[in-house]
């Protein structure tokens, strides 16, 4: 179920990628301690999303959000997608497919729909008909990780089990983060981050956002106007959002009333996020985090790490960084977290490194949105300071250990060598040791590997404050954790700064709620790739 919605954007740019390995033979796929998938574990109608980079000449900015029923043995029998960037576009166009799933929980889903396609030149449009596969691992009935995985492009995203929403069941208030490009052929990155509250009938009676534009930030947020609406059902679904003069639309998938994917299609920017409802304070205590973008020079970006909610002080922090392959840590971070108002905050960052020339540690500054999402207190956080373009999410901190278990992972991020997008999934396995799995790498839709074994090299087990590190055949990450069914983490690889998420696989028979990092991960919009290309 599509509806039309719009406001502005929020970008959470990100940088990522690992090392592929070569040849070898697939390993054997094993099922997770919770037992075995199969085609019967999806059933039903499910939201998917994607977002990453096409694999045209110039590539560009590339994301879709929609809908597809599964039959539960193989089969999709309908759907609709929306697909926007900068070379290729499709609006609202039906699809139909099939899909299958290991026992492991990885699978793939193939489906074709026309799409409208710009030549290199830029003179003019062709329509085609493209078949795209996304590549994705369960970690439940209800819930999965996505990558792209077809020659059209890369990207990473989700897929939820959809419910039906009532216009009655969206009133009440949501924080919003969306991010993409703006419409040229500078493909230059923009992002925002904000809250709405929505009466009964669809009505904005409040709501407010801040939005960073390759690096610029107005110095207030907008004001999202109360002629704004979000309607669903009805014989004309959709929304008008206007922000300081401007109106930008977009398509809403409702995933459940609690949280709502989002993706414009008013041809103004291109952009694409998540809704989730608001909650009314920061939360205090021990919050992990982790950020990607571009510094100020725009080199891509990441950065992951801990702090500590004194009452608005922050009282103890530490931060790993990754700014264009230069990685280190910072253990004197500090600064203060203001109280929210009007669903907003503020956290000022000292002794952060976030892209200053020569990794110089200084105070950061960062709109902040406290939601709720899959039972995790999180915030939404978005650079405001004109130092670069940067965002992310931190979450309240319930446990600081890794169970040996069955866990699905999603990685996004920019090979500083190549010069491409890599996605992946993988699905792996905890022990005391390290990590060992199954992994599908996409390098930016020339080079798809599918079926490699994970190989630990060297693994460094949780600390009193869920920081570990792993190295493996394909990539070397720090990792954070959140709760006992979801960890952050942010790869350390020289040549590739990167994001990415693992979660627990609660068994093919179990339904869980969407996991916030991985939405709000939005595994993002590779500007550094699509500029690059387009100069």
């Amino acid at each position: 179920m599509s509806v039309r919605n719009a406001f502005a954007l929020l970008l959470a740019l990100c940088a990522l990628t690992f090392l592929v390995a070569c040849g070898g033979s697939s390993p054997k796929v094993v099922p997770p301690p919770s037992g075995g998938f199969s085609d019967s574990n999806l059933s039903g109608t499910y939201v998917f999303s994607s977002s990453g980079v096409d694999a045209n000449n110039p590539p560009g900015f590339l994301t879709m959000v929609g809908t597809l029923t599964a039959n539960g043995s193989g089969t999709v029998s309908s759907g609709t997608v929306d697909i926007t960037g900068l070379n290729v576009s499709a609006d609202a166009q039906a699809l139909s497919g099939s899909y299958t799933i290991t026992a492991d929980g990885r699978g793939q889903i193939k489906f074709g729909v026309t799409v409208t396609v710009e030549n290199s030149a830029g003179t003019g449009t062709t329509t085609k008909g493209v078949t795209f596969i996304l590549d994705f691992v369960l970690t439940s009935n209800s819930h999965g990780l996505v990558t792209e995985f077809d020659g059209n492009g890369t990207g990473s995203g989700t897929i939820d089990l959809q419910s039906a929403v009532s216009q009655a069941q969206l009133a009440g208030s949501y924080a919003f983060g969306v991010s993409g490009v703006g419409d040229n052929s500078t493909a230059a990155p923009i992002a925002a981050a904000g809250v709405f509250t929505l009466d009964s009938s669809g009505a904005v009676t409040a709501g407010q956002e801040d939005i960073n534009n390759d690096g610029t930030y107005s110095g207030v947020p907008s004001s999202i106007a109360t002629t704004s609406t979000l309607t669903v059902g009805g014989t004309t679904p959709g929304a008008s959002f206007a922000v300081s003069g401007n109106t930008f639309t977009f398509d809403v998938f409702p995933i459940d009333n609690t949280h709502l994917k989002l993706i414009e299609t008013d041809g103004i920017l291109l952009a694409s996020g998540d809704v989730y409802t608001q909650a009314t304070s920061i939360p205090t205590g021990q919050l992990v985090f982790t950020m990607a973008g571009l510094d100020s020079s725009g080199v891509p970006l990441a950065s992951g790490g801990w702090l500590t909610n004194n009452s608005g002080t922050i009282s103890a922090a530490l931060e790993d960084f990754n700014d264009g392959g230069n990685g280190n840590t910072v253990t004197a971070v500090g600064g203060s977290i203001a109280p929210v108002t009007g669903g907003r905050s503020v956290f000022s960052l000292t002794g952060f490194v976030n892209g200053a020339a020569n990794d110089v540690a200084g105070t950061y500054t960062f709109a902040a949105y406290p939601f709720t999402a899959g039972g995790a207190n999180g915030v939404q956080l978005l650079e405001i300071d004109n130092g670069g373009i940067t965002s992310g999410t931190a979450y309240a901190q319930t446990a600081t250990t890794l169970a040996s278990q069955g866990f699905g992972l999603n990685l996004t991020g920019s090979n500083l060598t190549l010069g491409v997008e890599e996605d992946d999934i993988a699905e792996f396995t905890t022990t005391s040791s390290g990590f060992s799995g199954i992994a599908d790498l996409n390098d930016g839709g020339i080079n798809t590997t599918f079926d490699k074994a994970i190989n630990t090299t060297s693994f460094t087990a949780p600390d009193s404050n869920g920081r570990g590190q792993a190295v493996t055949n394909f990539f070397s990450f720090n990792f954070y954790t959140v709760n006992s069914s979801t960890v952050l983490l942010m790869e350390i690889d020289n040549t590739q700064p990167g994001l990415g998420v693992f979660e627990v696989q609660s068994g093919p028979g179990a339904s869980s709620a969407a996991h916030p990092a991985a939405s709000l991960l939005r595994p993002v919009v590779h500007a550094h790739v699509a500029r690059s290309k387009q100069k």
